[in-house]
């Protein structure tokens, strides 16, 4: 039993990361770290067509890039930190946390916001006229508990886009924000191969100032915040294996 703990990881039973204590040695506790590289994959600047209302009932339709919520990547190579740990208490019970953070140093990436019209003045003056290449992060923790193949795990989760970047400028068009959420994960962990569902509801969801926020803000004395949607719950499920 001491070879399977409650709680092997963070998001998901992982073995890629180096664990910082001797697995022969930490049976009921230990802490992972990792170092990863995002790649520019995504296709950052996809269009589509958009349709304009003209006066006389004659419309036009232009040519233009998709919002930012639904473009397949974000132009930008990055680079990924995050931290893992668990303690168990006995042969079933556990408590488990993690950390995760991306780093995005490109700032923005000259994909047009304007969706295929005319630029507005206000845009360019606030540095909203292309789209960002924003940091991302999240933060759980919670406690678990194994039975037989299963593990069952009840926490919080924190997620979002802070408004500006760690490395690099903050300009840009972004939506910041952050959610936070009551999770619940089922984990199946047979000899080499672990499947995992998990279900966060959200609690509270907050969007955030961005710099393009305060500057105007600041410029005007009223308090301006962007648009932004928050999806009420996410059903996230994997498969892991170890070869």
């Amino acid at each position: 039993m001491k070879q399977n703990p409650v709680i092997r990881s963070g998001r998901y039973p992982v073995h890629r990361l180096p664990r910082l204590l001797d697995p022969a040695k930490s049976h009921k506790g230990n802490i992972q770290i990792g170092l990863g590289l995002k790649l520019p994959t995504g296709d950052y600047k996809y269009q589509d067509y958009f349709h304009k209302p003209g006066a006389g009932g004659k419309d036009s339709t232009v040519l233009g890039p998709v919002d930012q919520s639904i473009q397949l990547g974000d132009g930008g190579t990055g680079i990924t930190f995050e931290i893992n740990g668990y303690k168990n208490f006995g042969h079933q019970w556990g408590v488990y946390g993690n950390f995760y953070y991306l780093f995005n140093p490109r700032v923005q990436n000259a994909v047009s916001t304007s969706r295929g019209g005319i630029m507005f003045s206000v845009s360019i003056q606030y540095f909203t006229n292309t789209m960002s290449v924003p940091d991302q992060f999240m933060a759980r923790g919670g406690a678990g508990f194994m039975s037989g193949h299963f593990t069952f795990t009840a926490g919080m989760r924190m997620e979002g886009i802070p408004s500006g970047g760690l490395v690099g400028g903050n300009k840009g068009f972004r939506r910041p924000g952050y959610i936070i959420s009551a999770e619940s994960t089922v984990f199946y962990l047979a000899k080499k191969t672990n499947f995992y569902l998990s279900v966060p509801i959200a609690l509270e969801r907050n969007r955030t100032n961005s710099y393009s926020d305060q500057l105007r803000s600041a410029a005007t004395g009223a308090d301006i915040n962007g648009d932004a949607a928050f999806a009420d719950y996410l059903i996230n499920a994997g498969v892991t294996t170890r070869l």
